[in-house]
Formats: structure tokens, sequence, C-alpha cells
């Protein structure tokens, strides 16, 4: 099937027995493991531009920014579910969610989207600063009006979705320092690089969904053997490019040769998966490439958190805890 053919795909079947609570559809509405990596980035943000300033990053400051963009987070969930209702309905892995299976109307995700990320938004602005609500605000719309649109029309999707993407430690920045500084930058560079091994493993991953869906990826590209080659080397590239990218914060001053080390360590075994990774291109249909692509997958979801708590270990700047 054609990556474009979507009218004439037919809707992955779900058993009509299924029962939800409102509860339990919000919650997969809110997509809660992305709520949760951007509300663990942001705080990474916030953490650093504290410790630039000289003030306690364990504060109501904190809590008051993670309850923004979270808030906001959620309605970006919900606007992105209800414009990808028919397209999630195609696909095994999405056709529970709510709004594919008509449990949570239309109107009722689009109101309670655009509700949620104007709330949001505005609490920030009160309780922080205009400028992280206006980074957040830009992550949302980014995200939503930009990137899911255009799944549908380019691959080059995922490139411009990178950039809301890695917005949230930027927007923790911001909220500590009401400024847009190079140390920043470094945090928003290193989320940025990390997505394309990321998304390239869930591409090759579920490619077939996503073919039968009409989202145009990587991946999804004819022949086989070039949407391997592809995916393949893109992830390499970024890969090689990761291993700089996290040393970055130590050339700015910002950790110190412990955390060097911990980056390089984690970022040679981040790309040793990526190189691992290649063996697709030889056999692009091989039942084995799923397995490959899995792990790559895992070391990418294991990579951050590690690299953002080795930063932390090993950062520099005054912590007045009891101040």
């Amino acid at each position: 099937m054609s990556a474009t053919a979507t009218s004439s795909a037919t809707a992955v079947p779900h058993p009509a027995e299924t029962r939800t609570s409102l509860l339990g559809d919000y919650t997969i509405l809110f997509k809660p493991r992305v709520s949760a990596m951007v509300l663990l980035t942001a705080a990474g943000g916030f953490y650093f531009g504290c410790l630039r300033s000289g003030i306690n990053p364990f504060s109501l400051a904190l809590v008051h920014m993670l309850i923004g963009v979270t808030i906001v987070t959620c309605g970006s969930g919900a606007l992105n579910q209800a414009l990808e209702r028919a397209t999630d309905r195609l696909m095994p892995r999405t056709a529970s969610r709510p709004m594919a299976q008509h449990r949570i109307g239309l109107a009722h995700g689009l109101i309670l989207g655009c509700l949620l990320t104007a709330l949001g938004s505005t609490y920030l602005v009160w309780q922080t600063n205009l400028l992280a609500a206006m980074l957040t605000l830009i992550t949302a719309v980014g995200y939503v009006a930009i990137y899911t649109p255009l799944k549908r029309i380019t691959t080059l999707n995922t490139f411009i979705g990178a950039f809301p993407g890695a917005l949230p430690p930027l927007i923790g920045w911001a909220a500590a320092r009401d400024m847009i500084e190079w140390r920043g930058i470094a945090l928003f560079a290193i989320l940025f690089v990390w997505q394309f091994p990321h998304f390239m493993a869930i591409g090759w991953l579920y490619r077939n969904d996503y073919k039968r869906a009409g989202i145009r990826i990587t991946a999804t590209r004819e022949p086989a053997e070039n949407a391997a080659r592809a995916t393949a080397l893109q992830s390499l590239f970024y890969a090689v490019l990761m291993v700089p990218v996290a040393m970055w914060p130590t050339w700015l001053h910002m950790t110190g040769v412990p955390y060097e080390i911990a980056a390089c360590v984690l970022s040679l075994y981040y790309l040793y998966a990526a190189i691992r990774f290649l063996r697709i291109i030889r056999f692009p249909n091989s039942a084995e490439n799923r397995t490959l692509a899995r792990q790559l997958l895992r070391v990418s979801v294991i990579y951050l958190p590690l690299l953002l708590l080795a930063m932390m270990l090993n950062a520099k700047g005054h912590l007045p805890l009891f101040h």
C-alpha cells in the first residue's frame, strides 16, 4: 500500500465491548508518557537556570512552572488526537484512543485542548514570566498546528517537529532566568539531536502501521531498500553528532570532567546502537530488523535520563538549599 493511500485503508477493528471511564480517556488523551518527558527536561532546564542565578531550584517556582507546562502539554495532547483521530483509527497501537473510538467527540476534544492550552499559558505568565509562557505556547503551536499536519504531507515533518520537541529545557531555563542564553541553548541542542535516532527507531519499528495510516516518514519510503538506507544513515549521523553536543555543557562550564566522561561513555553507547542499526540496510525486510530498532529505541530511552542525571550531579553553580 502506498504511504499516502489512506482513503481505501480499513480501520483497525477494536472490540466494541471495551469500556473506559472518562478519567481513563482523559489520561490517554493527555499522553502521560510524552508529558513526563516534557516535564523531566523542563525541570532540568529550570534546575540549571537556577544554578546560574544562584537561587534554590527546589522551590514553589519549580512547582508553578511544572503546573503550567503540564496543563499546556495536556492541551496539546488533546488537540493532537483531535487532528489525528482518523489516522489513529488505522493503527493498532493507537486505535483504542478515545477520539479514534468516538468515546470523546471532536468538539469536546477541541474545546478541552484549546481551553487547557490557554489556561496553562496564562498560568505561566502569572506565576513565572512572559518568555517562559511564550516558549511553551510556541511549543504547543509548533507541535499541533505545524508538525501534526505535516506528518501526512512530507517526511521533513520529523526535522521540523524536532524544534518544538526540544524546547522544554529552554522553557525551564527561561522560567528561571527570564532570558535565552547559550547554556539554555545547549540543553535545547541535546534534546534536538537526541530525538532523531529515537524517532528513526520508532519509525522503523512501526513502519507498516505508519504506511497504513498514510503518515510520511523516512521509514515509509519506497522501495524498502531506500527507506532502510535513509533511516539507518540518519540515525548514525545524529548519533555521531550527539557525542560533541553532549559535551557542550562542559565546554560552557556548566559541568566538570566527571560529567564529560559520563557523557562520552553514554554517547558512544548510543552510537554503538546506531551502528548496529545499520544492519537493516543489508536485509530491509528481515524480521531481525524489528529487534535492532527496538534495541536502539531502548538505548535512546535510557540515554537521555542518565545524561541529565549525570549533568545534574556534576553541575557547577551555587545551590542555596537552606536560603
